[in-house]
């Protein structure tokens, strides 16, 4: 049993995440076997049992002040807004949803021709001001003080009378039986409004932001059509979103 253990923190020190039916067939023992190994590991602190595995980090996230997350994963975010910022076509229409990863988006467009930009978010909209060629819709409602962006029934009203290019939008977290999630039930709400406004959906995220679930569900990865992420990602992770037909760019 301990060689098993030992095999299991191995492969979870690599990956970042396991799954049951992934180590039961490695180490040609039963899933339920595997099930009883996490749980005893979980009860010594050294993982977190998820649905259909484990992981390293805790998966449920708490909501946090943007200018809190604005401090972490600063230089992930900034390749990661480059990235996707090389996505955006002259005149586009986009979508913007809120977060630190979208807002380090908005600070590396640089269009030269005209772009039309939906966003939720106040400080990606005061961000755009500064560009002449960015024409701003600015969604209306109830405004999350932690977020800086809007939500509700004004704000969702808006988007089922438009239709853009792209959705660009962050996440709390990313789990590939889950799907997308963020912290906030009105603001899942509203992303999946967003999602239904868009031609392609684009996500942008850092890797700390797999396998981590927030409150509010936002879609199955199937709605998914583009992922950035950086290039810390576990491979094994990598491989099982493309094989779901999701382009994943490493940044």
């Amino acid at each position: 049993m301990m060689n098993r253990h030992k095999l299991i923190l191995d492969k979870l020190a690599r990956e970042k995440h396991v799954e049951v039916l992934e180590l039961s067939k490695e180490l040609r023992t039963s899933a339920v076997t595997i099930r009883k190994d996490l749980r005893l590991l979980e009860e010594k602190g050294l993982l977190f049992r998820t649905h259909g595995g484990a992981s390293l980090e805790n998966p449920y996230v708490n909501d946090r002040h943007v200018h809190e997350k604005e401090k972490v994963q600063t230089e992930e975010k900034k390749a990661i807004a480059a990235a996707a910022a090389k996505l955006v076509d002259t005149a586009e229409s986009i979508i913007i949803a809120s977060g630190t990863t979208v807002l380090a988006f908005a600070r590396a467009i640089q269009p030269k021709e005209k772009l039309i930009v939906i966003t939720s978010a106040l400080n990606v909209a005061m961000e755009l001001l500064n560009h002449p060629n960015i024409e701003i819709l600015q969604l209306g409602g109830y405004t999350r003080h932690s977020s800086s962006s809007v939500t509700g029934h004004y704000a969702e009203m808006i988007l089922e009378e438009t239709s853009c290019n792209k959705l660009f939008i962050g996440v709390d977290g990313i789990d590939l039986d889950f799907g997308l999630t963020t912290t906030d039930i009105t603001e899942a709400h509203l992303n999946q409004k967003m999602i239904r406004s868009a031609q392609e959906v684009i996500v942008l995220a850092d890797a700390t932001k797999f396998g981590k679930k927030g409150f509010g569900k936002i879609c199955e990865l199937d709605q998914v059509d583009h992922i950035i992420t950086d290039k810390s990602i576990a491979p094994g992770l990598v491989k099982k979103l493309r094989d779901q037909g999701i382009v994943v760019t490493l940044a």
